[in-house]
C-alpha cells in the first residue's frame, strides 16, 4: 500500500462508519497564540470545548481528517528515522454523545477494526493507559474494554505519558490509550522490561492515540468531569506508512525515496542524514510557502528561511551545484499535488530562488566577519552577527568550532525571544492596532480598500505583511513574489476610484474573535488579538455587496466618497516575497 492508498483508505473506512470526512485546515492556524498548526485536533478545539456547534457547521458529530502539520521544537533532530517539519495526521472524533454518539468503546472497536483491515495483527499490539494519579482515578473503563478485546499487553502509565491536558491552564482533557506495534525481536534491545516507551531501541512504535475527554480542568487547577464528552485521535501518517511498507524510517517510503535517490544521483559525497534533512525541509519549504509564509528573520517566515537555508546548505555539503533544489521541489509538488491541489508552482519556486541568492551573499559576508573572531562569543554578540548578517547560528558554532571557539547558547535564545517581542509590538503598529496617532482615518480607510483590490487582480494568496501611515501618505507591505506590472498598477487605482464613485458605506461591528473569523474577516495569523474584536465591513448600502471586511482597531471614515480619489506612487520590493506600495488620496 503506497502512500495516497492509505491515506485514501483511512477517510473511506470512516465515512463509511458514518464520520464527515473534513478537509485540512491552513498550517497557519487561526489561534494566534500559537505558530502552526501541530495536531489534527486544533480546527475542532472550540467544537471539543463545547463553545460551536459541530452539527450546526459539519451536520455530524463524528468527523475524520488527513491534517497537514508543522512541528518546530526538532529541526535539529531532522535526519534520524522519526522526526519531520511537516507531516500529516490521521485522526477521527466522536464530539459530544447524542444518541449516534460514541466514547471509549467505540473509538477502541474503530481503532483496532481499521487497523486490522490494512494488515496488522492484534496479537502485536500492546496497549498503554492511564494509571491514575494525584485525585484523577486508573481508568479502569479502558482497561477493561481492552483486555475484552483480546489484548494481552497493557501497560499503566504516569499523567505525563498517557493523559492529554490542555495548552492553557484551563480546558477539556482526559485519560488516552495509545496503541504501540511490535516490530520484532530484531528490532529490540533484549532487555527483560523491554516494551511500549522504551528508552533502549525501537522495537515498539506508537501509531495511535485515543483520547477520552471526560474531564475539565479548571482555573484552580482541579479536574471536573465535563457535561460534553468527546473522542479525539491521532495517527502519525509517515510512522503508520513506515510500518505498512515494512521499513525502519518514513523516509525509505513512497514519500521520500524518489527525492532522495535524486539527490544522491546529484551528490559528489555521501551523507545520509544530509540526505534526509534536504527532503525533509523541501516538502516542509514547499507547504510552507504554500499556507502563505515568506522568508523573514522573526515568527513563521524566520522557520521558512531557517528550512531553505539548512537545505541549501547541505547541499553544499554534498557539492550540488546552484540550483540543485529544483527537481527536488517538482518531485515533491507532483507527489502531493492531487491530495493538496492548492499548491501554487511558480510561487514556490520565485520565493526559494530570491531566498538562495541572498543567503550566498550572506554566507560570504558572514565568513568574512567570523574569519576576525577571535574569542568566545557570548550570546548577544552571536545574535548580534546573526541579526545584522542573516548568517545561520548552526553555520556560526560549526566556523567557530574549527577555531575552538564557543558560544552561550542560553543567553543566545534569550537575545532571540526578546528580539521577536519588540518585533511583536513594532507588528501591532504597523497592522493599526495601536500607534495610530495623528494619523488620518480617510488613509486609513483606504489601506483597507487597497489590500482588497490586490487580492482581486493579483489573487487571493496576497495577504498584507505590515502597513504605515502618516499625515501625508499610506505605505502598505503585501506578499506577492515579482514586481505588478504597469497594467496591475492601473487596474487597482481604478478599482479603488470605481468604489470611491460608489459612495461605498463602512460599518464597524464589535465581536468575539471566532465570530469575526467565522464571519470572514480578514485576520494577520501571527497578531494576537484580544477576544474581543472590531470588524470594518466596507459595502454597497443598495445590493448589500461587501468589499472588504477586516479585523482592525484603527480609526475610519463612513462613507467612502469622502476619498475623493486614490493614486499609487510608488510600487517597489520591501523583502525577498514582499512588495511595497506608497500611495495618497
Amino acid at each position: 500500500m503506497n502512500s495516497n492508498e492509505l491515506r485514501k483508505t483511512f477517510l473511506d473506512f470512516f465515512e463509511k462508519k458514518g464520520h464527515k470526512v473534513v478537509p485540512s485546515s491552513s498550517l497557519l492556524p487561526t489561534d494566534p497564540s500559537v505558530l502552526f498548526t501541530t495536531a489534527g485536533m486544533q480546527q475542532f478545539s472550540l467544537y471539543l470545548a463545547g463553545k460551536k456547534d459541530v452539527i450546526s457547521d459539519f451536520g455530524s458529530c463524528h468527523l475524520a481528517s488527513c491534517q497537514k502539520c508543522f512541528r518546530t521544537d526538532d529541526i535539529e533532530e531532522i535526519g534520524d528515522d522519526t522526526h519531520h517539519t511537516f507531516f500529516e495526521m490521521l485522526g477521527n472524533w466522536s464530539i459530544g454523545q447524542d444518541e449516534s454518539g460514541y466514547f471509549k468503546e467505540g473509538a477502541i472497536n474503530l481503532a483496532l477494526e481499521f487497523l486490522e483491515s490494512i494488515g496488522l495483527e492484534r496479537k502485536r499490539m500492546h496497549i498503554t493507559v492511564f494509571g491514575g494519579e494525584g485525585d484523577i482515578l486508573k481508568d479502569d473503563e479502558a482497561i477493561n474494554i481492552w483486555k475484552t478485546k483480546g489484548i494481552a499487553s497493557i501497560r499503566e502509565c504516569s499523567k505525563k505519558d498517557n493523559f492529554w491536558g490542555p495548552v492553557s491552564l484551563t480546558g477539556p482533557c482526559g485519560p488516552c490509550s495509545e496503541i504501540h506495534y511490535d516490530r520484532g525481536e530484531s528490532f529490540g534491545c533484549g532487555r527483560d522490561d523491554c516494551g511500549p516507551n522504551c528508552d533502549y531501541c525501537k522495537r515498539y512504535v506508537e501509531i495511535w492515540n485515543l483520547v477520552f475527554m471526560q474531564y475539565f480542568k479548571n482555573e484552580s487547577g482541579d479536574y471536573e468531569l465535563l457535561n460534553q464528552t468527546n473522542i479525539d485521535t491521532g495517527i502519525g501518517f509517515e510512522r503508520l506508512l513506515s510500518i505498512i511498507q515494512g521499513n525502519n524510517s518514513a523516509y525509505d517510503t513512497d514519500l521520500f525515496t524518489d527525492v532522495i535517490s535524486e539527490i544522491k544521483k546529484m551528490s559528489l559525497n555521501e551523507d545520509e542524514r544530509a540526505y534526509r534533512i534536504i527532503a525533509d525541509h523541501i516538502r516542509g519549504s514547499v507547504f510552507l510557502i504554500e499556507a502563505g509564509v515568506i522568508p523573514a528573520n522573526v515568527g513563521q517566515g524566520y522557520i521558512l528561511r531557517r528550512l531553505i537555508r539548512r537545505f541549501i546548505r547541505y547541499g553544499n555539503i554534498l557539492g550540488l551545484k546552484k540550483r540543485f533544489w529544483v527537481p527536488l521541489v517538482e518531485i515533491t509538488i507532483n507527489k502531493y499535488k492531487d491530495i493538496y491541489p492548492e499548491i501554487n508552482k511558480k510561487e514556490i519556486y520565485d520565493i526559494i530562488e530570491k531566498e538562495e541568492d541572498r543567503f550566498s551573499l550572506t554566507i560570504d559576508r558572514g565568513l568574512k566577519i567570523i574569519s576576525e573572531v577571535n574569542k568566545d562569543l557570548s550570546g548577544k554578540e552571536a545574535f548580534d552577527i546573526y541579526q545584522t548578517y542573516g548568517f545561520p547560528i548552526e553555520m556560526i558554532k560549526e566556523e567557530l568550532d574549527k577555531k575552538g571557539i564557543s558560544i552561550n547558547d542560553k543567553e543566545f535564545e534569550l537575545e532571540v525571544k526578546k528580539h521577536q517581542e519588540v518585533s511583536r509590538i513594532g507588528a501591532e503598529k504597523k497592522f493599526g492596532g495601536v500607534g495610530t496617532g495623528e494619523n488620518t482615518p480617510s488613509l486609513h480607510t483606504a489601506t483597507h480598500l487597497l489590500h482588497s483590490a490586490l487580492r482581486k487582480i493579483l489573487g487571493e494568496d496576497v495577504h498584507q505583511m505590515g502597513s504605515d501611515i502618516n499625515n501625508e501618505r499610506l505605505r502598505f507591505d503585501f506578499s506577492f513574489s515579482r514586481k505588478m506590472t504597469p497594467e496591475e498598477i492601473k487596474e487597482v487605482e481604478d478599482l479603488i476610484n470605481s468604489k470611491i464613485k460608489e459612495g461605498l458605506k463602512v460599518k464597524k461591528e464589535i465581536m468575539s474573535l471566532d465570530e469575526a473569523i467565522k464571519s470572514g474577516a480578514l485576520s494577520f495569523f501571527k497578531e494576537k488579538y484580544p477576544e474581543e474584536v472590531s470588524v470594518w465591513t466596507i459595502y454597497n448600502e443598495d445590493s448589500g455587496e461587501i468589499f472588504s471586511k477586516e479585523i482592525c482597531a484603527g480609526p475610519h471614515i463612513d462613507d467612502i466618497s469622502k476619498l475623493k480619489q486614490f493614486k499609487i506612487i510608488k510600487e517597489e520590493s520591501s523583502s525577498s516575497g514582499v512588495r511595497r506600495i506608497k500611495a495618497i488620496i
